[in-house]
């Protein structure tokens, strides 16, 4: 088997345990390109290299091929993951797209998919007709107690990866980027038909917004109040954020639809987000009656804390307005859904309610999904 060449970009949780993971397989040569100058250090320091704490086996232990800052670690590269948060991935994209091999195919992909990634990397790969854009619908593993440049610890696996490609990519490219994948990862790897099956799964952006909504929007018991302590995304999460996650669910079902009928696509592999959870996580999930008890009992989601920082002026919490729950999942995953109900005609009431309010709380958009949403998009 030939010898494969992999960066991934990022230096955050995803992005150092799949490096660990890739450096297991024979022939696999990884590099991380990451803006973290503790990152590059501790490369450049420690012989030991990364180390993954996986659940009920030994560690694992990896040295990268390359750890650097320079786009010029593409160079030569065969697969291209993007770890990084959406908010970021144009930057990336175009900081690297003259440093991408010319001579061959270059698989470019983004690891989760969603926030219509195939939309902004078909802008900025327009030139570059080798380069197979690609993402997975959500992350291969849940990661956590990232020691950047040192070690992550691996939470669950997913029983099945999900993965599409851009509606320009060729059926040999699909089933050669199949192929690399599956040599990457455990888990079987399916190829989705649609890459709108990426971006309308629900995932972290009505999961990550509702839950905040729940906990310290309008008609929660801590709204206008400060945390005594962290509290952690899905074991805390209250009755009402898993209310109103179970509406908007609801709704990007009811968007779904529509999608489908408007495009003549089938969007079935969608399913409900408690369904979704169940047959992503199977014997993890202790009790999967209900959204809310799946949330409160999947073991993958342990001990994930909520982005919270120290109140300024005042004891306790609060929840940090500049993480990827607001900058990533509601500036580029929600305003998708909601830029698709309008175009639609779909209401999408419990969505709206839930992006406004956040919006408030982030104190406005910097930049959204808007910015490469096709113009001409659903025609």
């Amino acid at each position: 088997m030939q010898d494969l060449n992999v960066v991934v970009c990022g230096g955050g949780r995803t992005g150092h345990l799949n490096a660990v993971l890739f450096k297991q397989v024979p022939g696999v040569r990884v590099s991380l390109l990451t803006t973290r100058a503790d990152v590059i250090a501790h490369h450049q320091e420690s012989p030991g290299g990364l180390t993954a704490l996986v659940p009920d086996s030994p560690p694992l232990r990896a040295r990268l091929d390359a750890v650097g800052h320079d786009a010029t670690l593409v160079a030569h590269a065969d697969l291209v993951i993007l770890t990084v948060p959406a908010h970021v991935r144009a930057a990336w994209l175009r900081g690297m797209v003259q440093a991408l091999p010319r001579d061959k195919p270059v698989y470019v992909g983004a690891i989760p998919g969603f926030c219509g990634f195939d939309w902004l990397a078909e802008q900025i790969l327009a030139e570059r007709p080798n380069a197979v854009i690609w993402g997975m619908k959500d992350v291969p593993h849940t990661a956590y107690d990232l020691h950047p440049g040192v070690s992550v610890r691996m939470g669950g696996a997913k029983q099945v990866l999900h993965v599409g490609t851009h509606a320009r990519e060729s059926a040999s490219a699909r089933t050669a980027l199949q192929r690399i994948l599956q040599r990457l990862y455990a888990a079987p790897v399916e190829l989705l038909d649609h890459y709108l099956e990426i971006t309308l799964t629900p995932g972290n952006p009505i999961m990550h917004s509702s839950v905040v909504y729940g906990l310290a929007g309008p008609y929660s018991q801590w709204h206008g109040r400060t945390f005594p302590a962290p509290v952690c995304w899905w074991t805390d999460c209250t009755e009402l954020g898993a209310y109103f996650l179970a509406r908007s669910d609801e709704e990007n079902q009811r968007l779904c639809k529509a999608a489908e009928q408007r495009l003549g696509i089938n969007l079935s592999s969608v399913k409900p987000l408690h369904q979704e959870i169940v047959e992503a996580y199977g014997d993890q999930i202790r009790d999967p009656r209900t959204l809310l008890s799946v949330l409160r009992s999947n073991q993958a989601y342990d001990a994930i804390e909520a982005p919270m920082v120290q109140a300024a002026g005042q004891p306790g919490y609060v929840i940090d307005k500049d993480s990827r729950a607001f900058q990533e999942d509601v500036a580029y995953g929600l305003a998708v859904l909601v830029e698709m109900g309008r175009r639609l005609d779909v209401p999408l009431p419990h969505i709206q309610e839930i992006f406004d309010w956040n919006v408030g709380y982030m104190q406005g958009l910097r930049g959204s999904a808007l910015d490469y949403f096709p113009s001409t998009w659903p025609a």
